[in-house]
């Protein structure tokens, strides 16, 4: 059977794609010109056209008269797992938010953390602890570890103004999320700091990020069982056609 050479439109979106997926291209990062491209692949510009196009439709690309076509930020794009933003998650239920870094350090990883991350046990990755208020009353315990690896500029990251949480949405492509849902009792220190009772309910959602392959951060968001309510919406992939 003979097989159907690859459109060149195509193959033009997959190989950018490919080139946002591996960090190749980072968020802002200007995309070559259509007309460049073209060139490249000796096609027409129609061609280029016509894979930026569906780049942009798919939300991976943002493109401006004059301003020229640059890659989106992790947190605009349209179709893929969408990574909930805590202090719009505040907001959006009418209340103040803030939040403070409990922890900030480079540490060891343990073996559980480890395999979450796909590295060696032993290995440095950045350990944060924070706790997000909604109207000052504790709403979420976020004990968090970002791949050093994929991620080396947050080991000096300041967070005094923006959360972990926003500021990987913002900062770091990703390119496959994965959510776990699960149900404890509150410790001594997880009742303490969310303002619970020891073996209280807790709500916790773990989440890991990929890019390539390989994770970015590894997060365990704790949430008092009593007050939380989790809502999903427009959840959906984009994959090379």
């Amino acid at each position: 059977m003979t097989t159907r050479p690859e459109p060149v439109y195509l193959k033009i979106k997959n190989e950018l794609l490919d080139r946002i997926r591996n960090g190749e291209l980072r968020p802002g990062d200007k995309v070559e010109h259509e007309e460049i491209i073209a060139q490249q692949y000796d096609c027409a510009r129609a061609t280029v056209h016509r894979a930026i196009r569906e780049l942009a439709e798919e939300g991976y690309v943002e493109r401006k008269r004059r301003a020229g076509t640059r890659v989106a930020s992790a947190g605009t794009r349209a179709t893929r797992v969408t990574i909930p933003l805590v202090r719009q998650e505040i907001e959006e239920r009418g209340a103040s938010y803030r939040f403070t870094v409990l922890e900030q350090a480079v540490r060891e990883t343990p073996q559980a953390i480890a395999e979450n991350l796909g590295v060696e046990r032993g290995t440095k990755a950045l350990y944060l602890r924070c706790v997000h208020f909604a109207s000052d009353i504790p709403f979420q315990l976020e004990e968090r570890w970002i791949n050093l690896e994929m991620v080396p500029e947050a080991e000096h990251a300041n967070f005094d103004q923006i959360n972990p949480n926003e500021w990987l949405v913002q900062s770091s492509p990703y390119s496959e999320a994965a959510h776990f849902f699960s149900a404890q009792n509150a410790n001594a220190e997880q009742a303490s700091t969310l303002n619970v009772l020891e073996n209280d309910a807790l709500f916790v959602i773990e989440r890991r990020t990929h890019l390539g392959g390989k994770a970015i951060t590894y997060a365990q968001l704790l949430h008092p069982g009593a007050n939380y309510r989790m809502t999903a919406k427009n959840f959906s992939f984009s994959t090379k056609n």
